[in-house]
C-alpha cells in the first residue's frame, strides 16, 4: 500500500473517531502516526470552540497536543478518562491487540483500563486473523533485563532488545523495550497472564479486553469492530 493512500485512510478512521469526543470530556490521546491524525483533529475542534480535558501516553503525543490548545491533565492523577482514542499495530475481530512500535505501551495500556471507551483506529492493514506476526513489545526495568529476556525464552519468545539509531531505545519511563517473537498466537489471553507472572516487566504489548472499539479504514469505507 502507498504510504499516502495509508495516512488517508489513517485520517480517515481519525476523523470518525474524533466524532465521538463530547464537549466536557476527558480525553485519553494516544501515542503513533495514526493517534496524531485524531490529536490534530481535536486541536481544529478545540479552536472551533470544543472544550476538552486530555490525557497523554507519552511525552511526544502531550508536546503534539499542547502545541494545539488542547489542555493536558497527569495521566497519574486520573481517576477515569471518558474516551481514549489510539492505533495499534495489529489487532483481531475479537479486539485483541498488539501495541506498542511507537514504545509507549505502559502509559497506553494504562490509559486504556482508565477510559470508559477505548477507541482504536487503524488502517485496513493492521487487522490480522492471529496476533504475532508483528513482534509483542515488552517494556522492563533494566537491572531485570536478562531475567525478564530468560523468561521470555522460556515462553517460547525469541527476544531482541530494541535499538534507535544504534543505540539502546529508553523508554519515556526510562526502561528498555524486548520485541519478543511468539510465532502467531493461538491463545493471547494465556500468554497475556503468563507474561504478567515475571518480575521486573513492566508491561507488554498484548491488549486483551482492553478495547471498547475498532475503526477501520479501508479505500472505500469505514468498518467498525466492537
Amino acid at each position: 500500500m502507498e504510504t499516502t493512500q495509508q495516512d488517508a485512510e489513517k485520517l480517515a478512521a481519525a476523523k470518525a473517531a474524533v466524532k465521538l469526543v463530547k464537549d466536557g470530556d476527558i480525553v485519553g490521546l494516544g501515542t503513533g502516526s495514526t493517534a496524531s491524525f485524531a490529536i490534530k483533529e481535536l486541536g481544529r475542534m478545540v479552536q472551533g470552540g470544543l472544550r476538552i480535558k486530555a490525557a497523554a501516553s507519552s511525552i511526544n503525543t502531550e508536546e503534539l497536543a499542547k502545541s494545539f490548545g488542547i489542555e493536558i491533565l497527569p495521566l497519574g492523577e486520573l481517576s477515569s478518562i471518558d474516551i481514549s482514542i489510539d492505533g495499534a499495530d495489529e489487532f483481531t475481530e475479537s479486539l485483541d491487540l498488539i501495541k506498542g512500535g511507537g514504545g509507549a505501551l505502559f502509559r497506553e495500556k494504562i490509559m486504556a483500563s482508565l477510559s470508559k471507551k477505548s477507541i482504536i483506529v487503524t488502517d485496513a492493514s493492521k487487522k490480522v486473523k492471529k496476533l504475532g506476526a508483528f513482534n509483542v513489545p515488552v517494556e522492563v526495568v533494566p537491572l531485570a533485563y536478562q531475567y525478564v529476556f530468560d523468561q521470555l525464552s522460556k515462553l517460547g519468545g525469541k527476544g531482541v532488545k530494541r535499538l534507535k539509531n544504534n543505540e539502546v531505545f529508553v523508554t519515556d519511563n526510562g526502561n528498555f523495550i524486548i520485541d519478543a517473537d511468539f510465532g502467531l498466537i493461538n491463545e493471547p489471553q494465556k500468554l497475556s497472564f503468563d507474561l504478567n507472572e515475571i518480575d521486573g516487566l513492566l508491561a507488554h504489548g498484548l491488549f486483551i479486553n482492553l478495547t471498547s472499539k475498532v475503526i477501520m479504514s479501508t479505500r472505500d469505507q469505514l468498518i467498525v469492530f466492537d
